[in-house]
């Protein structure tokens, strides 16, 4: 497909559907949570401390999306928007960063940790909160599609979706106050 082609049709659906367009990212954002999932408890894998950050960001954009398309004032959807935005570049930064752990692994050091020695050396108080954080090692690849792992598909799904917001926002405007 020609990639002006693309464009057009976006910004085409930005000014005449943008709930829907909206409605979709957030539909995406929870395909690619399901998708975590399923690697998660279908194939074994277990999500590093990163992998949680980014799955925290991907429930975020969602719910921030799915706001947005909800309203149908024009300062609504540019807002939570907005805020999808920021939080979709964070997404991207997280997935940049751990794609940089696994090109440049370091030496020594993981950024997980197992988690029956963490129910065992730690009180169930603090136990809990640190199996919510990922046990898996940030530098490893444990999984690839294409050449690429889970952190570098994260951040290119994030970057994408970044992408699209900034048109969005841009394209819808500002608020104005009546």
């Amino acid at each position: 497909m020609n990639p002006s082609l693309l464009f057009t049709t976006v910004l085409h659906y930005i000014d005449t559907s943008p709930r829907r367009l909206l409605a979709a990212l957030c539909a995406i954002c929870l395909a690619l949570l399901a998708f975590g999932l399923y690697l998660q408890y279908q194939q074994g894998l277990e999500p590093c401390p990163m992998c949680i950050v980014q799955r925290y960001a991907l429930i975020l954009v969602a719910a921030c999306a799915g706001l947005a398309s909800l309203g149908a004032k024009k300062c609504w959807q540019t807002a939570w928007a907005t805020l999808a935005l920021l939080l979709a570049g964070f997404g991207a930064f997280t997935a940049a960063r751990q794609s940089w752990l696994q090109w440049y692994p370091p030496e020594f050091a993981s950024c997980g940790r197992d988690f029956f020695g963490m129910v065992e050396s730690y009180p169930l108080s603090r136990a809990i909160p640190m199996i919510f954080r990922g046990s898996g090692d940030c530098a490893a690849v444990d999984w690839s599609f294409l050449g690429g792992s889970i952190a570098n598909w994260s951040f290119l799904c994030f970057s994408a979706m970044a992408l699209f917001l900034l048109v969005f926002v841009v394209r819808r405007g500002r608020c104005r106050a009546h």
